[in-house]
């Protein structure tokens, strides 16, 4: 529902991902300059999105404002431990207890029930920009590559690895029974308004936290194709509970075999934007024709 407190949750949402996105590193020098105390207080104002939306549907308890309130903080706090016991980055268990945490939030919908019906993406986001701020302003991982300002090898290295996983789902697939084809063309409006949601909210934060995030950290510990093989597993796995009642290990298949061409398209040359032009086609492909 499109109401004015709505929007202004959304305004408070998308402000600190999508200037992260374009100005991180301004904001990276701007955050470094204040005081630890108020770097490390600043992520409770994440919070904000969901106090606006459940004091405008009467929703609000106080139990959900203050674990969005203290999670962030709580991110932030290990996240700058980690970054003092671990100067060279090599990944710590304060790094993987995050991401253990923000993962399974989302993809097993725990904070869910403290949206009113069809808002739990602000739960998925806010989770999103806890992570961010964590992770590119507190802990200040390298080698993330997240910057959406795109460029045309971004798009190139996107759509290679597309057109490299593109058949073997497509026969995959068809032969599993997961796909299934529908003779639709969409209006050229729809079908740019499905690639740029499917970008922004669904192939960016799952490309940031897989490859930005996982990926990066377990090339310090593995090689590049064990990194690279069990993040796609992972990220297979967070697929079991979609589009099913029961573990959909059909689902969990076929996203952990794109998981691999994905990833290949973030370390070509460590940017999100470039494994996440390679979601969002697939991710649209599917969702208009073979959903």
């Amino acid at each position: 529902m499109i109401t004015p407190a709505n929007i202004c949750a959304a305004l408070l949402t998308l402000i600190p991902f999508l200037a992260s996105a374009f100005f991180g590193e301004a904001l990276r020098r701007r955050i470094r300059s204040l005081p630890t105390s108020i770097k490390l207080a600043l992520p409770s104002a994440l919070s904000l999105p969901y106090l606006v939306v459940s004091l405008s549907a009467t929703t609000f308890h106080w139990s959900w404002f203050f674990l969005y309130a203290l999670l962030p903080i709580a991110v932030t706090l290990l996240l700058h431990q980690a970054r003092r016991v671990d100067p060279d980055q090599t990944g710590t268990w304060r790094d993987y207890l995050v991401l253990i945490t923000l993962g399974l939030a989302v993809d097993l919908r725990w904070f869910e029930p403290a949206w009113p019906p069809h808002l739990a993406i602000f739960n998925k986001m806010m989770l999103l920009n806890a992570g961010i701020y964590g992770f590119l302003f507190i802990r200040e991982l390298n080698g993330v590559g997240f910057d959406l300002r795109l460029r045309l090898r971004d798009l190139r290295i996107g759509l290679r690895e597309w057109t490299f996983y593109i058949p073997i789902a497509l026969v995959l697939g068809l032969s599993l029974g997961f796909l299934h084809f529908h003779s639709h063309w969409p209006r050229l409006l729809q079908l740019a308004g499905a690639y740029l949601f499917t970008f922004l909210f669904i192939a960016v934060p799952e490309e940031l936290f897989f490859r930005g995030w996982l990926q990066n950290l377990l090339e310090r510990r593995l090689d590049r194709t064990q990194a690279l093989l069990l993040t796609s597993a992972l990220f297979g796995l967070s697929h079991f509970n979609k589009r099913a009642i029961h573990f959909n290990w059909r689902y969990v298949v076929l996203a952990a075999i794109a998981g691999i061409f994905y990833g290949r398209a973030w370390r070509q040359d460590r940017r999100v934007g470039a494994s996440a032009i390679t979601h969002t086609t697939v991710d649209t492909l599917w969702s208009i024709w073979f959903r």
